[in-house]
């Protein structure tokens, strides 16, 4: 097997070479630009090592990788115009660049292209991919919206943000290993733990997300540092802090969310304050080490040799410490 840098490298050099402007112009140079913007890459370099972990060469899951790849920068194209975001990966967002029709129009067609990438797979292995893509691409979509709906709705609990950060993100992390699996051809049961590996694995990793938003280094974040707590999005984060908090902190908090994002002046430190305060912030890292924790137990029980799992145990223990 190769290292997670080898498989990144070589899944780099693949999308370098399928991923071309032509013309209209303004409709594929976003899509070659987000692309190029880097990112962990962590989801394509998922689906290729879990083709090598079930013994299959992972050149044959290259087209998976880059579909899944696509997908999820398409969706981040979408979100950013949602969310109003000027900043991905420390650089300028696709709408903030070109412009809004833009940045939906080449998210669409990113969308096509990473169906289309699935055509070049055979029989049950197409069948399989193309069911798992659909299924999972619905989940993303219903996320995003539990996601929008959140910012109007007065009763989240912890339960229903959990459930959206696992469509919203964790799923697409799931099929991405089971991708691999199916791309190998391995049994029934490897595919559904791998996924279900997987997907608590993106549960904790949009924790992660989320505690760095608020307290990550500003330098190596790559994104508006603050920026749930300026669109006043009711993460883990601001629920466990209303729910741990005073009823005067609590009333604070609440308060600080109603305020108009353009109006930030000292919100941000107020904000991480509160959190802080309350435990919150504590809580979150205990939350990210249990279901990374949870993720570790299901790997165990996959029945494969020790040696095959250690890739997968390595790549969980470097997200979890990543400050990006």
């Amino acid at each position: 097997m190769l290292s997670i840098s080898q498989y990144r490298e070589a899944f780099v050099e693949y999308l370098d070479e399928k991923i071309q402007v032509r013309e209209p112009r303004n409709l594929y140079e976003p899509m070659k630009y987000i692309l190029s913007l880097g990112g962990k890459r962590l989801r394509p370099v998922l689906v290729l090592m879990a083709t090598e972990i079930f013994d299959s060469d992972y050149r044959k899951a290259l087209d998976a990788a880059l579909a899944i790849e696509i997908f999820h920068n398409f969706s981040l194209v979408h979100d950013d115009i949602m969310d109003d975001a000027p900043i991905r990966r420390g650089k300028e967002t696709v709408h903030e660049r070109w412009d809004i029709n833009t940045g939906i129009l080449s998210g669409d067609a990113m969308l096509i292209n990473a169906y289309q990438l699935f055509e070049n797979y055979e029989g049950n292995i197409f069948k399989e991919l193309a069911q798992l893509f659909t299924k999972t691409a619905i989940e993303v979509c219903e996320g995003q919206q539990y996601d929008i709906d959140f910012e109007t709705q007065e009763d989240v609990s912890i339960e229903d943000y959990l459930k959206m950060i696992e469509y919203k993100t964790a799923v697409l992390v799931g099929a991405s290993l089971q991708m691999g699996a199916i791309v190998a051809e391995t049994s029934d049961e490897c595919k559904k733990a791998v996924y279900e590996y997987g997907k608590l694995l993106g549960i904790a990793f949009q924790l992660q997300d989320d505690y760095l938003d608020a307290f990550g280094d500003p330098k190596t974040f790559g994104k508006q540092l603050g920026g749930d707590i300026i669109e006043n999005k009711k993460t883990f984060l601001y629920l466990k802090s209303l729910e741990a908090s005073s009823k005067s902190e609590a009333r604070q908090l609440e308060h600080l969310y109603t305020i108009n994002p353009a109006e930030t002046s000292g919100k941000i430190e107020t904000v991480k304050a509160l959190f802080e305060n309350s435990g919150a912030a504590r809580y979150t890292r205990e939350e990210i080490e249990k279901y990374t924790r949870m993720a570790f137990e299901v790997l165990d029980k996959i029945e494969i040799p020790e040696e095959k799992k250690e890739p997968l145990r390595q790549f969980g223990e470097s997200l979890m410490e990543r400050q990006v």
